[in-house]
C-alpha cells in the first residue's frame, strides 16, 4: 500500500540525549572559577616566646579538629584569631565541642610571660566548657614544626 503523504517523511527526531561533549570544558571552567575565586584565611602572626619543655609528644590530628587559644601577657584572649573576653570563652567552646562530638582538641598558646592568673581563668573556662582535650604549645614543639617543614 502506498503512502498517502505525498512521500515526504519526517528525518529529524527530538533527540533524547544530553550532548555531552562540552562537559569537560563546563567542568574545567567551572574548577578554575571556584579556585580563583576562592580565599584561604591565614592565621595572624603572633609574635610570643614560648615557655621552654624538656619533651613534647606529636598530635597527629586534623587541623579541623584543632582549636587554637592565644594568650597574650596583658591578658588578652584570642581564638582563631578573635578576639574574645575572658569570660566567654566557655562559652564560645561549648558548642564547637559539642558539634565535634568531642573531637576537638584544644591548643593553648601563651608567652612566656603571661601571668598564671590568665592561663588559670581559660583552662577553668574551658572546664566549664566541659573541653577536657587541651595541651600547651611550647618552644620545643615550634622548633619542631618548623625542622619538619
Amino acid at each position: 500500500m502506498a503512502k498517502k503523504s505525498g512521500g515526504f517523511e519526517r528525518k529529524s527526531k527530538a533527540a533524547s540525549e544530553i550532548p555531552t561533549a562540552s562537559m569537560a570544558d563546563i567542568a574545567f571552567l567551572l574548577l578554575i572559577f571556584f579556585m580563583v575565586s576562592t580565599t584561604f584565611r591565614r592565621e595572624q602572626p603572633r609574635h610570643l616566646a614560648f615557655p621552654q619543655a624538656q619533651a613534647t609528644q606529636k598530635i597527629d590530628e586534623k587541623r579541623k579538629n584543632i582549636l587554637h587559644v592565644w594568650i597574650e601577657p596583658n591578658g588578652d584572649v584570642y581564638i582563631n584569631d578573635a578576639r574574645v573576653p575572658m569570660e566567654q570563652v566557655g562559652e564560645l567552646v561549648l558548642p564547637l565541642y559539642r558539634a565535634s562530638e568531642r573531637a576537638l582538641l584544644i591548643s593553648i598558646r601563651g608567652d612566656r610571660d603571661v601571668p598564671y592568673r590568665f592561663i588559670n581563668s581559660v583552662t577553668e573556662e574551658l572546664r566549664t566548657a566541659n573541653a577536657v582535650r587541651v595541651f600547651f604549645h611550647t618552644d620545643l614543639e615550634s622548633r619542631l614544626t618548623r625542622a619538619r617543614r
